[in-house]
């Protein structure tokens, strides 16, 4: 059986609901505060190609400052901007994201990771 990890951040309601529910089914996942041990760039690059999502952007978090503050865009950074940016501002990842396996899904809504257990 192939462990679990969630990305996690304590501070975010949706990452707090996401670790509930899989406590909740007696799954016994790996906590990673990501925001304390961030991913490099390799990690975040095998993490997009786990999750289900069709480009990168989808992957982070637009609305926060540090997306601005890196001068990215929605529609035309390039994919190496993009992880560049979330190796440089964790802030920017998507939270929370379930993994296990060769699959990830993140967890909005928190239901959504059920789908890989």
């Amino acid at each position: 059986m192939s462990t679990v990890k969630i990305l996690h951040n304590p501070r975010c309601s949706k990452s707090r609901q996401t670790l509930t529910l899989l406590e909740e089914r007696g799954i016994d996942a790996e906590v990673v505060e990501y925001l304390k041990n961030p991913l490099d760039k390799k990690e975040l690059q095998q993490l997009y190609k786990k999750l289900n999502v069709d480009a990168v952007i989808k992957m982070m978090r637009t609305k926060e400052a540090e997306f601005a503050q890196a001068d990215l865009s929605t529609t035309h950074s390039s994919e190496d901007d993009l992880f560049n940016a979330m190796v440089t501002y964790p802030k920017l990842i998507e939270r929370p994201i379930v993994i296990k396996g060769d699959q990830a899904r993140i967890g909005r809504p928190p239901e959504s990771v059920l789908e890989i257990l």
